[in-house]
């Protein structure tokens, strides 16, 4: 799918919410604090006459303002993750004569349902959204509430026996996961207990900032990424440096996608190895 038909789908979606957003603004130079980085990043909003602040990362606020999130990231921030990774899975599972109806996803860090509303498109019949943030599914259920065949509000370092036994259940065969890594909203513990779900063989498709993936990272998923491929837990089949949005103040944020297969179990050591590094 081009990015003009992603487009396309983020417009139709967003005509059919009833926004109560009249005015987005960006700090400018004169603003004390304009200068921070991605996660501290912040706009103020005009909403039904009352003007407020709010952290771009702040997603339990940005979730409540219907039409917020697509405003803010996708026509004013550009971001085109959620189109790019999706497309990326797809492609290559056909790569792999493997039949993207098939897929059976488990969409981690689902947030208000962009990644599930791309892979829907683009004929993914299985889609289960996760995520810690109560106002995530809420959003969800308000603004795409046919888009997933179950959405779980749960804490992956700390996934009770229910939702472990519930999740496990849906047999899933790929996971994704969207702009979520590497500030804290999924640390690399929760990201492979996700892996950990997924049946082998099966997909992986993520991204995340390219710095996250460098050497001297401290988020933990350089060195996690290296380990799974060295232990052949997962392979790589794609790899794709690419622009995901703009910053408040127009720079380019690059991002890395990419596309694996998972090639064996997730030992239950790694796991407890990870859980105590978060």
């Amino acid at each position: 799918m081009t990015t003009l038909a992603s487009d396309r789908i983020w417009r139709k979606r967003l005509d059919q919410i009833d926004t109560v957003v009249e005015d987005i603004r960006f700090p400018n130079d004169d603003d004390a604090d304009s200068n921070v980085d991605q996660d501290q990043e912040w706009c103020e909003v005009l909403v039904d006459g009352e003007r407020r602040r709010i952290r771009f990362h702040d997603y339990s606020e940005v979730f409540k303002v219907p039409g917020l999130y697509e405003l803010l990231f996708y026509e004013r921030l550009q971001c085109c993750s959620p189109s790019c990774v999706a497309n990326l899975l797809t492609d290559v599972a056909r790569d792999f004569d493997d039949s993207v109806e098939d897929l059976r996803v488990l969409d981690v860090g689902a947030g208000n349902g962009m990644v599930g509303d791309e892979l829907a498109h683009l004929g993914v019949d299985q889609v289960f959204g996760v995520d810690i943030t109560p106002s995530a599914r809420k959003a969800t259920e308000r603004d795409r509430p046919s888009i997933y065949d179950g959405y779980l509000v749960t804490d992956l370092t700390n996934l009770p026996e229910a939702h472990e036994e519930m999740l496990r259940k849906q047999d899933f065969n790929c996971l994704t996961t969207v702009a979520a890594l590497g500030y804290g909203d999924i640390p690399a513990a929760a990201f492979l207990k996700a892996l950990d779900l997924v049946r082998v063989p099966g997909w992986l498709a993520f991204n995340i900032k390219e710095d996250f993936l460098r050497e001297e990272d401290s988020s933990g998923f350089s060195k996690l990424i290296r380990q799974l491929s060295r232990e052949e837990l997962i392979q790589v089949q794609c790899y794709r440096r690419y622009q995901h949005r703009v910053s408040m103040s127009g720079e380019p944020l690059y991002y890395v996608a990419m596309i694996a297969q998972k090639l064996d179990e997730v030992p239950g050591e790694l796991i407890e190895f990870w859980q105590q590094e978060s």
